[in-house]
This record gives C-alpha cells, structure tokens and sequence, in this order.
C-alpha cells in the first residue's frame, strides 16, 4: 500500500557529506512524522533525525550540528543532509514515515529498504 524509496548512499571519505532522499508514494491520504533511523554492523537501530509536518525537527545526539533533515509535504518526501561524516556513521541508514492510509483507521509506521552509507578512514 505504501512504498518508501531510499536514495542517496554510498561511500565518502571522512569528513565528506551526503544527502539522503526518501519519497512515500501509494495509497496515503497523509503522513505525520518522517524520519532517518541507522544500523551499524553488530548494533541496533538509532534514531538519525525526525521532522513532523509542520517541520518540528529532532536529531540523534551523535548526529546533531551535522545533519539537517528537511521535508516537502507536497511531494512527501524526505531528505537527510549528512556532513562531515565520520567512520562511526558508517551504517545502513532507514526512512521512517507515519502514514494515514485510505484502507486503514490508524497511523501505521512503514519503512523503507534501507540504503548503505560507508565512510572511509
């Protein structure tokens, strides 16, 4: 019913940057909260970055001065600004939205495939 569709991985150098994309597209009436989740290898998923629609934002504490997180509510996507990266960011990074459906009563969350960010040292 929903897809989101990661773009934007790949690997840099440290201190490089990056930019993230992430557009839901199907059967959505609207979508609250967006946002980036991570995983590294052998650790679990973290919080990156939120911003609800009215543009609220919320940022990991690892990540906070140097990602920014931005939305177009008309395109409903989401991007994710990465600089000055470092080995530790190094991860499988997730979209996130909260999304209304016309096939459902609720919120439900849904996530995307995920998309590979590698900085080397």
């Amino acid at each position: 019913q929903v897809q989101l569709v990661e773009s934007g991985g790949g690997l840099v150098p440290t201190g490089g940057s990056l930019r993230l994309s992430c557009e839901a597209s199907g059967n959505i009436i609207a979508i609250n909260r967006m946002g980036w989740y991570r995983q590294a290898p052998g650790k679990g998923r973290e919080l990156v970055a939120t911003i609800t629609h009215e543009g609220t934002t919320n940022y990991g504490r690892s990540v906070k001065d140097r990602f920014t997180v931005s939305r177009d509510n008309a395109k409903n996507t989401v991007w994710l600004q990465m600089n000055n990266l470092g080995p530790e960011d190094t991860a499988v990074y997730y979209c996130s939205a909260g999304v209304r459906t016309y096939s459902s009563a609720t919120w439900d969350n849904y996530w995307g495939q995920g998309t590979q960010v590698t900085v080397s040292s």
